[in-house]
């Protein structure tokens, strides 16, 4: 249904008129050179333009006392002595005679922006405002926030909409202490806030936004609170903390609309956070919270001073919100010591309040300042190489912004190979139906070591697959479906993985669904990453080589992804995905279109899905959607993960963290242990501005 940019250039009127070296760094050409910047790559062009209105008195009236407003309209008429005198009774404020105009268009933005997304207008979009909002209150304005945008949008659609549950994600490196107070009794409300805490020592040093800060009254659990003690927070962390704790909370939620406070001060070379998070990463983020709410995701911009990593920022945002690949991520994906601490904290905190945690152990961690710091990571063992003695230090913020961070997409993005004449499928129409096989000489090339691909109709499939695959691998098609006959599911499978490792793949993640054996000749030289789900048992045959039960439940499914495939996948940073549903695979579509969506967002969206030619009418049609990115339909709210599946999820993740590091949720001494003693762990839950 398309993406919305919703701007006005009025909001870059209010500036500072006065010295003031905290407020300085909120400038009007962070718009700008936000909106230049996707202009130049072209991405405003494939957005739906929308200009913002002005806030009417009633909507800002959602949130803030009639006073408060009546004091913010008056700014329109003071003088600059009266204007700074009167900036001096808020925190880190500055007001100008353009403020009341620009910050009711800033919650207009975000208004329209809603408005179109629960209408069908549009899919998703991004509010490109200023000034921002997360830390305004009912009755004050607070670092460089005046009118609460997220909040009063949020209040809006329960309102206007009849929403009942709607999350709101805020990655800006602040604390969005503002949205807190207004929601924290509130459990339609799911807010959660990551932001630099270092122990209380950064602003708006509030001991409520450590991770004990969990809600109040009928709110209880439904504020989650991530605070970073260390500066330097990576790729890396910021993809644990939304495996390991946001998403598990959030699918048990299962909101009906997302709402993000989008601040770029969380980036690599901002002035403010000093993290490490490339604007790549956003493009993951964003990714991953449009597998929920039919990917009804409304971004409002906040912070972010460093304009350059600003604007590759909300370009990756963008990108992603108009369903292009997320680039692969730079740098190892190995979350820091301190990071681990607060996720870990965080999942303690949270626990008594969401059954996706309670069978899990979050027991918590004792901190104590300055411990660790993010340079100081476990050593990872890589993919294919040695154990590194300490992880790389970042690369300097001039170098990577200097890197072009696009990732075109092909000119195809989805392809369907069938090989039934008589199926007929309702595709999108930028999804093509491929026509072309491989030559039949190389097909039978291919097939002659596998018995089961000798008949006719093995081998016609094979060879769709053959071309299918090339096309994928020489860039000319970003994904695709193919079909194969059940009886030859599992060597067609073992040809593409072989195929594909042949002609240009180096790093090849599988993940096979049902009774579909591990390939006899598969290599553990770190280059296939064999995943199984629908194995008789949980079993790691090596760090490259997994087996797990398919679970029973929808919460065993989910914790399944979240815990075990997704970690793993992102800590292998595969170039190609291969999803093979097998005989006896047992997933009904939306729970394979999760997956498929989910994975998606490896390989720069390069993800074959092999199916069943009995399974294709029902699958294929879904599994096309997702795959050129539409979100996946929803699986309802989230059940709890049987004993068995939390059984087999806990001994695989001991098994395997040692070597993977994603896969930790927190710090555990045993894994520094000899190899030997790791086996006795069988069975365990493996500065200022704003």
């Amino acid at each position: 249904m398309g993406t919305a940019l919703v701007y006005h250039e009025d909001m870059t009127a209010t500036r500072l008129l006065w010295d003031d070296p905290e407020c300085e760094i909120e400038r009007p050409e962070r718009l700008t050179a936000a909106l230049d910047r996707l202009r130049q790559r072209g991405l405003e062009q494939r957005c739906l333009r929308l200009s913002a209105r002005e806030a009417s008195k009633a909507e800002l009236g959602l949130v803030h006392s009639p006073e408060y407003v009546s004091l913010v309209r008056k700014t329109q008429v003071l003088g600059e002595e009266e204007l700074q005198a009167l900036s001096g009774q808020f925190d880190a404020i500055y007001f100008h005679p353009s403020t009341f105009h620009c910050a009711r268009l800033a919650a207009g933005a975000g208004l329209q922006l809603v408005d179109a997304v629960l209408t069908g207008a549009v899919q998703n979009g991004l509010a490109l405002v200023r000034p921002p909002g997360h830390h305004s209150q009912r009755a004050a304005a607070n670092g460089f926030c005046v009118f609460n945008n997220v909040a009063i949008a949020a209040a809006h659609a329960k309102q206007k909409h009849g929403l009942h549950r709607i999350l709101i994600v805020d990655w800006d490196v602040h604390h969005g202490q503002g949205i807190q107070y207004l929601f924290e009794d509130d459990p339609s409300v799911l807010y959660f806030s990551w932001h630099r805490y270092e122990h209380g020592r950064f602003w708006p040093f509030l001991r409520e936004s450590d991770a004990d800060a969990v809600g109040r009254g009928q709110g209880l659990g439904f504020t989650v609170n991530l605070p970073w003690n260390q500066v330097g927070m990576g790729n890396a962390d910021y993809v644990a903390a939304f495996l390991h704790l946001l998403l598990p909370l959030a699918f048990e939620f299962d909101p009906e609309l997302v709402l993000v406070s989008a601040g770029f001060d969380s980036a690599i070379g901002d002035p403010e956070g000093q993290m490490q998070a490339t604007p790549e990463c956003f493009a993951h983020l964003t990714h991953l919270l449009q597998v929920l709410a039919g990917g009804r995701v409304c971004a409002m911009l906040e912070g972010g001073y460093h304009l350059e990593s600003l604007a590759e920022s909300v370009c990756m945002t963008v990108q992603t919100l108009l369903g292009d690949p997320a680039p692969p991520l730079s740098g190892l994906m190995v979350p820091c010591q301190s990071a681990l601490e607060s996720i870990q904290s965080a999942r303690a905190a949270q626990a008594p309040y969401w059954k996706s945690l309670q069978l899990q152990d979050v027991t918590p961690v004792p901190t104590s300042p300055s411990t660790h710091s993010p340079e100081g990571r476990p050593p990872p063992l890589l993919p294919g190489g040695p154990m590194c003695k300490a992880a790389a230090p970042a690369p300097a913020p001039s170098s990577l912004l200097d890197q072009p961070c696009l990732c075109p997409a092909p000119s195809v993005r989805t392809t369907v190979a069938l090989t039934a004449p008589d199926i007929t499928l309702v595709l999108p129409p930028d999804v093509i139906q491929q026509e072309g096989s491989a030559l039949r000489e190389e097909t039978e090339a291919w097939a002659r070591p596998h018995e089961s691909l000798a008949r006719e109709e093995a081998l016609t499939a094979l060879g769709k697959l053959l071309y299918l695959l090339d096309g994928m691998l020489d860039g000319q098609v970003n994904s695709g479906i193919a079909a194969t006959p059940a009886s030859a599911a599992a060597a067609t499978l073992d040809v593409a993985i072989q195929r594909g490792l042949s002609h240009g793949a180096q790093r090849l993640l599988c993940v096979a669904l049902g009774q579909l054996d591990r390939p006899p000749d598969l290599a553990h030289d770190g280059r296939t990453l064999w995943l199984n789900i629908g194995g008789k048992e949980a079993a790691a045959l090596s760090m490259f080589h997994v087996s797990t039960p398919l679970p029973v439940m929808t919460g065993g499914f989910l914790s399944c992804i979240l815990g075990l495939v997704l970690p793993l996948a992102y800590g292998f940073q595969p170039d190609l995905v291969l999803v093979a549903l097998g005989p006896g695979h047992g997933l009904q579509g939306p729970h394979a279109a999760l997956l498929a969506a989910m994975l998606r967002g490896l390989a720069g969206g390069r993800v074959l899905a092999l199916l069943e030619e009995d399974s294709t009418p029902q699958l294929a049609g879904i599994l096309a959607r997702v795959l050129r990115g539409e979100a996946p339909p929803s699986l309802g709210p989230s059940s709890v993960a049987s004993p068995e599946d939390v059984q087999a999820l806990m001994y695989l993740r001991g098994q395997l963290e040692p070597q993977w590091k994603m896969l930790q949720v927190r710090l555990i001494a045993e894994a520094w242990l000899c190899p030997g003693a790791r086996l006795c762990r069988r069975g365990r839950w493996g500065g200022q501005g704003k």
